[in-house]
């Protein structure tokens, strides 16, 4: 039985820094910074070469749910830094394929194809799958709109990305396939939520202990895949 506090264990109890507010530094860069200095998942991803404190989501998410297998196909959206990635290849091993797209250049990685390209250029879901040789089995997306400070905005921002991710995911996932997305609490119960459990066998949140305490982020994990939807007949 696998311990569900590894990605979390020995993270609590250190001193909290505190970061003085210089000249041209405002008040919310030193509350980031701050916050950084002091996050126990920032220090240990530092200490065990990950490139991102994202990392541990995954790990934790993947120590509940088996999601990454030896030999899978995988599709890492938005996938800078390449934390995620990092994590899959870790798993999945040579015989499996792993590409991470992003609008940003990733430095590269063993194990991972990075491509620079915009996972809405209609050419993507042709490019992707025959990088991977075939349809993919899993698509994570760690992707983020940017906020704005004003939460139903922000909400319909993430949950806007969220679904054209998922609309991505139908076009490459093979049958039986999963697909991981970042969203935020209370903005999923609408079209996305039940689109996703049309077409996929089951659907359900995932807070996993690394998403900071104060942060509405949580995932949404669909698994089990059914296979495209036929067009509809219109004659």
């Amino acid at each position: 039985m696998s311990d569900r506090r590894g990605a979390g264990a020995g993270l609590r109890g250190e001193l909290k820094q505190r970061v003085k507010t210089g000249r041209g530094r405002t008040a919310s860069q030193k509350r980031w910074l701050e916050r950084q200095l002091n996050d126990p998942y920032v220090a240990r991803a530092k200490r065990e070469g990950y490139r991102s404190r994202a990392a541990f989501k995954l790990i934790e998410i993947d120590e509940r749910f088996k999601l990454l297998k030896p030999g899978q196909r995988i599709v890492d959206l938005g996938a800078a830094p390449g934390g995620w990635s990092q994590v899959a290849a870790k798993i999945v091993g040579g015989s499996g394929r792993i590409v991470g797209i992003d609008l940003l250049e990733i430095e590269p990685m063993t194990g991972v194809e990075f491509i620079t390209l915009d996972f809405l250029d209609p050419k993507a879901p042709e490019i992707l799958t025959d990088l991977l040789g075939g349809p993919a089995d899993l698509v994570l997306s760690d992707m983020a709109a940017n906020t704005t400070g004003h939460k139903q905005t922000d909400h319909l921002r993430i949950i806007g990305l969220a679904e054209t991710a998922a609309e991505f995911a139908r076009e490459i996932l093979a049958p039986g396939g999963s697909y991981l997305a970042k969203v935020f609490q209370g903005g999923t119960e609408g079209t996305l939520l039940a689109d996703l459990k049309r077409d996929f066998a089951a659907v359900r949140h995932v807070k996993p202990n690394a998403s900071r305490a104060d942060s509405s982020e949580l995932y949404v994990l669909a698994t089990g895949y059914r296979g495209a939807r036929s067009a509809p007949d219109t004659e």
